[in-house]
């Protein structure tokens, strides 16, 4: 990866350096981190002119290791209002590595407010004029840009969200079949390319650019025994039938699946979504709907799916656990097409589905529309991409809509609705969404790994086994692979060290690669901090910790001063 690209989004200069011997140590979530907190000032307005959106690329995004295909976007979160970081599939990042970019980095705001397409090659790097894309929903985005730049580029855009600077809008990319529509959902993103005036991103590598790995014949057996692993590892071969899905029915179990907005850990209905039960259904329907497909090009786990209605017609790809919990089960919903056609709205209008699913939820309790009222729920969602009062309070989020309606029962830690774990029934995930420097978000460590090992409803263990996950959810999103294939790396700890040493040439041991991890956790810790966004002012709802959650009537006693101490606990250096 030989250059990083700069486009001022006010002026439209566009500057292109080779990375330094320091920036080649840094990718994707590190790579973000180590911008902000040398490039942006932590108080600035996360929609002006001063924040900046970085698009980068992990380590091996220019390498056949399984799921590196991933791209970390991040910023200054309108949320939070401290750091974000999304890591998402799609083939941008691919395409990105293929033409030597390690990241674009978006900066300042346009003088007044513009609908423009960022076009990247090989040889080229230009803003475009698109007036005709303003407001347009997102399959209405990736048709026209296919139709304007053809079919196998990169895509990336927002929706009409986006366009409105709705704080919880996020970031769509596609894939080269225009099937699947990833998002880099969390934090507010799609506001933050919206400010910039930016509604779409082109990658075109119709000319390529030879990567320069250090010892090619290392890092391919290197990338051959990784993908063995995984062919022959039982989860992965599980998530590739049932997807994220599998574990619904576990969550369910155990009483920590949120319903009608966090108020109990069960939902009656929670069968219509376990994995087995999806993957029928789309079996027997036919059509165009299948099990087992990639979220990126060269994934040999396949988790993601293409869910069909009755006549096998596409409804949405892909149906994830995240968002049927949040959209379903938190809604009091328990049709499994209709939260398809939930998630389906949420993509086109360009909003985060568990921050939308949050919200829906709030305004339920506050007595909108009621819980399991399907059809209110996705006249919502619609009135989001429509511009509506209505719409405009869901579209910025949970929070928002917790204040706009008066209600005290938010399930959201620094601005960001929480994800489908309820903190009260896995405590380990309570301790996350507390301390995480990205908010409420379980990619930054998710505790669900522990159920069956550590007391879920227990206070022991919790703030110990959180900072070792967070640490290595940090150097996953810095290597910009998914964190499904760890299973190479328990097999295997070299596997890790010859990964580095056969793309740079970086002779780091298993520990020194760990390390990597906290030196990121530490670099966004500060930039919170100077934010004004951290652990220690920005804590868990109070309803969390005083209203015992069904069936197992449990809160989150964690105390604070235990939540703070998870600063001070040292990496394990054995673990992965």
């Amino acid at each position: 990866m030989k250059r990083i690209i700069r486009v001022n989004t006010r002026t439209g200069e566009v500057i292109q350096t080779a990375p330094t011997k320091e920036d080649l140590k840094w990718g994707g979530r590190g790579f973000i981190a180590r911008t902000l907190l040398n490039e942006v000032p932590p108080t600035c307005e996360p929609l002006g002119r001063y924040n900046k959106l970085i698009i980068s690329l992990g380590l091996f995004a220019d390498t056949n290791l399984s799921t590196a295909g991933r791209l970390s976007i991040g910023g200054k979160s309108p949320l939070t209002g401290g750091v974000k970081e999304c890591n998402v599939g799609g083939n941008a990042g691919k395409r990105l590595g293929r033409i030597g970019v390690k990241a674009l980095i978006l900066e300042d705001i346009p003088e007044k407010d513009t609908t423009r397409i960022l076009y990247v090659s090989a040889d080229e790097v230009k803003l475009i004029d698109a007036p005709h894309l303003k407001g347009k929903l997102v399959d209405e985005t990736f048709e026209e840009l296919r139709k304007e730049f053809g079919e196998r580029k990169g895509f990336i855009c927002i929706g009409p969200a986006g366009e409105m600077k709705l704080y919880a809008a996020g970031i769509a990319l596609t894939d080269d079949r225009g099937e699947q529509v990833r998002y880099a959902a969390r934090g507010g993103l799609g506001a933050v390319m919206g400010s910039k005036g930016i509604k779409a991103i082109v990658i075109d590598d119709s000319k390529t650019v030879e990567p320069d790995y250090y010892d090619a014949e290392l890092l391919s057996s290197t990338v051959k025994e990784v993908v063995k692993i995984l062919q022959e590892d039982p989860k992965s071969q599980n998530r590739r039938k049932y997807g994220t899905l599998d574990i619904l029915e576990l969550a369910n179990q155990a009483g920590l699946l949120p319903t009608r907005n966090f108020s109990s850990g069960q939902f009656e209905f929670a069968a219509n979504f376990t994995g087995p039960k999806v993957a029928d259904v789309i079996k027997e329907r036919g059509g165009c709907g299948k099990s087992g497909t990639a979220c990126v090009p060269g994934c040999t786990i396949m988790c993601s799916n293409v869910f069909p209605d009755k006549e096998g017609k596409k409804i949405v790809a892909s149906l994830q656990y995240e968002s049927v919990v949040l959209l379903g089960p938190n809604c009091g919903i328990g049709d499994l097409d209709d939260v398809a056609e939930l998630n389906h709205l949420c993509n086109q209008v360009g909003v985060d589905t568990i921050e939308c699913g949050a919200a829906i939820g709030v305004a339920m309790e506050a007595g909108v529309i009621n819980f399991g009222d399907a059809e209110g729920a996705k006249d919502i969602v619609k009135q989001i991409g429509q511009g509506t009062y209505l719409g405009r309070i869901i579209g910025n989020g949970a929070e928002f809509t917790g204040r706009a309606f008066g209600v005290r029962r938010v399930p959201a830690v620094k601005g960001q609705a929480m994800p489908a774990y309820d903190p009260r029934g896995l405590k380990g995930n309570g301790v996350l969404y507390a301390t995480s420097t990205m908010g409420a978000d379980h990619t930054a460590g998710n505790a669900f790994e522990t159920l069956k090992t550590v007391n879920p409803l227990g206070k022991e263990h919790q703030v110990y086994n959180s900072r070792q996950l967070q640490i290595r959810a940090a150097l996953i999103d810095s290597m910009g692979v998914c964190l499904f294939i760890r299973p190479a790396f328990i097999k295997n700890r070299d596997l890790l060290s010859n990964l580095y040493k056969g793309r740079y040439g970086f002779d780091m041991s298993f520990e020194e690669i760990k390390r990597t991890g906290v030196e990121i956790l530490e670099m966004e810790r500060k930039f919170n901090e100077l934010a004004g966004v951290s652990e220690k002012v920005k804590r868990m709802p109070e309803f969390m910790r005083e209203e015992p959650l069904p069936p197992n009537n449990a809160v989150f006693d964690i105390s604070q001063e235990e939540l703070e101490e998870i600063w001070n606990i040292e990496m394990n250096p054995e673990t992965f």
